[in-house]
């Protein structure tokens, strides 16, 4: 029996190739990785907002008259739906949220790093990080 690899085990375990493509290798590094971070989460926020009106309308027109929910009658199936949306649109914040962090991510780094820390020597750091180019 051959054991799959990771990539086709779990695909929702791989790694945003937008964001992983990212070497931190400065200061840029970080500013690029915050810009497309945050507009990954903006995208995905809008797209949950949308779906959750959508699916609204698609749960009210495909359940109204289901023999099993039309004992309760046609508030009930809005509630429901309600209920179920409620958690889509819940997403959405969450995604706009995360957006907000990023913003506030690459601030603290420009606070901790860039704009109190004098330039170290060349000798004295590693070569992955260069400090050299601007954010």
């Amino acid at each position: 029996m051959s054991t799959p690899d990771n990539n086709t085990a779990k695909p929702g375990r791989n790694r945003i190739p937008e964001l992983s493509s990212i070497p931190w290798q400065g200061p840029s590094a970080i500013t690029r990785y915050a810009q497309v971070g945050r507009n990954l989460a903006r995208d995905l926020g809008e797209e949950f907002a949308l779906g959750s009106d959508e699916l609204y309308a698609v749960l009210i027109r495909s359940f109204k008259g289901h023999p099993v929910l039309s004992v309760f009658g046609a508030p009930d199936v809005r509630r429901r739906a309600r209920r179920v949306v409620k958690r889509l649109k819940r997403a959405a914040e969450l995604q706009r949220g995360a957006g907000v962090e990023l913003v506030k991510f690459h601030a603290q780094f420009r606070k901790e790093f860039v704009e109190v820390l004098p330039p170290a020597k060349p000798e004295n750091r590693r070569p992955e990080f260069n400090w050299k180019e601007e954010a």
